[in-house]
């Protein structure tokens, strides 16, 4: 690394875009991940599909527990 960096011709916001969303990644654990790639490979579809379906479950029952 440098000692200084020189930022006098840097433009502030240049990459900053209002409403934008961010997909950020989530890592499972190795068991989770290969009983959701089980799940998905019966079920011939993709692992998104699955892990947000498990996830939708789980939040109807935390609703419903309220």
């Amino acid at each position: 690394m440098k000692k200084e960096y020189d930022f006098s011709k840097g433009e502030r916001g240049k990459f900053y875009r209002r409403g934008a969303t961010l997909n950020l990644p989530v890592y499972l654990d190795g068991e989770v991940l290969a009983f959701v790639q089980r799940i998905a490979k019966k079920r011939g579809t993709d692992l998104s599909a699955v892990v947000n379906q498990l996830l939708r479950t789980d939040m109807q029952l935390v609703d419903s527990a309220k």
